[in-house]
């Protein structure tokens, strides 16, 4: 199953959320809405720094983590950015992957 990380800040209102509802809901929701579309949540943790938050989920497929993110984007909540996670299997296919030949440009 694909694996996705969220990262993302929170805006005024979101704060505001996390303060009144408490750490643990907005884990407890994480987790609900990855299960409830076929997936699992594996890691949901705080920053502090340049980010707010982290969560790595599986989602099963590409097309339900974008709708997902679109979907949280447009809560207005807070900005998100969605990273596809490669896995150790994964980047070994990739470097033993063939390409053809090609001309980059300033080549």
């Amino acid at each position: 199953m694909p694996k996705y990380m969220y990262s993302g800040n929170y805006n005024q209102k979101g704060v505001a959320g996390l303060l009144k509802d408490g750490g643990r809901a907005r884990h407890a929701e994480a987790k609900r809405i990855a299960e409830e579309i076929g997936g699992t949540l594996e890691a949901y943790y705080w920053a502090y720094g340049s980010t707010d938050f982290f969560m790595i989920m599986d989602v099963p497929s590409e097309s339900l983590a974008i709708k997902l993110s679109l979907r949280v984007g447009a809560s207005g909540v807070f900005s998100g950015n969605l990273t596809p996670l490669i896995s150790v299997e994964q980047m070994e296919e990739a470097i033993t992957a063939e390409l053809p030949e090609m001309t980059l440009p300033g080549e």
